[in-house]
């Protein structure tokens, strides 16, 4: 896994082939970036499967909770089957512009 800060956002990339592998790496990292908007992108696993991908869902909640964005990049999963508050999207620029829309967002009150 290899984790890099922007100016609004950790970007959190997958290198691992193996999903559970990657997701329990991922969970110890996400306790230290609880105060920060992530962007978790994952392309390195083959065939990731929509269970496995639900089980960043309630990760996704909580950061919405605390006032921050959680989005998933990935173009090889279905968008239509996940809730519409969790945020996968195909490319980074898309899920920057996420992140800056939900910023807007938040300023505003929402």
């Amino acid at each position: 896994m290899q984790i890099e800060k922007k100016e609004t956002y950790t970007l959190i990339t997958s290198n691992e082939n193996n999903f559970s592998e990657f997701y329990n790496s991922f969970l110890i990292e996400e306790k230290k970036l609880q105060k920060e908007n992530l962007i978790l992108q994952i392309s390195s696993i083959s065939n990731p499967t929509t269970k496995e991908f639900l089980l960043f869902l309630n990760i996704a909640v909580q950061k919405k909770e605390n006032g921050t964005s959680f989005v998933v990049v990935n173009s090889e999963i279905d968008i239509d089957d996940f809730p519409e508050n969790f945020n996968i999207v195909p490319t980074l620029q898309e899920a920057e512009d996420v992140i800056e829309m939900e910023d807007i967002e938040r300023d505003l009150g929402f």
